[in-house]
C-alpha cells in the first residue's frame, strides 16, 4: 500500500499515512488533531537494474583477464 506523506499547517509536524491510491488526495487530520494539513510532493530515487537488461562487461579481457595485454 503507497505511503503518502503530510504536513500539519497549525503545529508545523510532518507526518505518514499508508492508504490505498484511490484515497490519495483525501485530507488526513495530522496526530496531534489539526485538520489544516497538506499532502507533501514525494521524490522517488529507483536505482540499479534490478537484475534484468544485459549485464555491464566484466573488466580486463584476453585469456588471462587482461593482466598481460593480450
Amino acid at each position: 500500500m503507497p505511503r503518502y506523506e503530510f504536513r500539519c499547517r497549525a503545529c508545523g509536524d510532518t507526518f505518514e499515512v499508508n492508504r490505498p491510491m484511490a484515497e490519495a488526495g483525501t485530507p488526513a487530520p495530522c496526530p496531534q488533531g489539526h485538520g489544516d494539513t497538506v499532502k507533501l510532493l514525494s521524490a522517488v530515487a529507483v536505482t540499479g537494474r534490478g537484475g534484468s537488461g544485459p549485464s555491464a562487461p566484466a573488466a580486463g579481457g584476453g585469456c588471462c583477464g587482461g593482466a598481460c595485454g593480450c
